[in-house]
């Protein structure tokens, strides 16, 4: 009669816990609907313009707010971008919530956009030309075009109409997240931790992504 080693009956321990806990947080999140997600995720953008009219934000309020509403922008397209591996790695389903994330991320860059154009610049003849001669808003700029057509196409209307080339067109996220954290990158000028956090999750999210190769000996 066969045996198992002991390192193989941990493995399967551990993987059966692993399913157990996925099961439960599954079942719980089943229960969490959809608007809530919403409401969660739009309550920061009140309380930072509250703060910031109120002296809460420092000496510098517009440029800590616009730093606030970008790196909430960037955290929520990292949650978006980490729903498939939660999925294929763990078996955690927050695929019911990955709409009301994108809508959320796109709010919060836009946000940051106008609190750049209407706070901080609020010169029109001025905007072009910081575009095109600050490297770093002219990556941002290209951020926000990517992310512009999967905003416009986060319904049901669209994903019906649209049938496979919906797929292939939200794969836009992709270079949108990258050019996000590279624009972060540019506008903390050096090498400084908090961007570099935000570019390697993306980097490790996106690798994730990559369907492994298995390699074949020739015959």
């Amino acid at each position: 009669m066969k045996t198992r080693s002991p390192l193989s009956t941990r493995g399967w321990t551990w993987q059966s816990c692993s399913e157990v806990i996925a099961d439960r947080l599954n079942t719980g999140l089943r229960r969490i609907p959809v608007w809530a997600v919403y409401l969660l995720g739009a309550l920061p953008a009140p309380v930072l313009f509250y703060r910031g009219a109120t002296g809460g934000l420092g000496v510098e309020p517009i440029k800590a707010l616009e730093h606030e509403l970008g790196a909430l922008a960037l955290q929520l397209l990292i949650a978006g971008l980490a729903v498939t591996p939660l999925r294929r790695r763990l078996g955690v389903n927050l695929m019911k919530f990955r709409r009301a994330i994108g809508l959320l991320s796109f709010s919060y860059v836009c946000l940051h956009l106008l609190t750049w154009l209407l706070l901080d610049v609020q010169i029109p003849a001025q905007i072009w030309g910081d575009i095109v001669k600050r490297p770093y808003i002219t990556v941002g700029m290209g951020a926000l075009l990517l992310l512009l057509p999967l905003a416009l196409t986060s319904n049901t209307a669209s994903v019906r109409r649209l049938g496979p080339a919906w797929r292939r067109l939200h794969r836009l996220v992709y270079p949108a997240v990258l050019l996000g954290a590279v624009h972060f990158v540019m506008l903390r000028k050096g090498l400084q931790i908090e961007p570099l956090i935000y570019l390697g999750l993306i980097l490790v999210l996106l690798a994730l992504r990559v369907p492994a190769r298995r390699l074949t000996r020739p015959a």
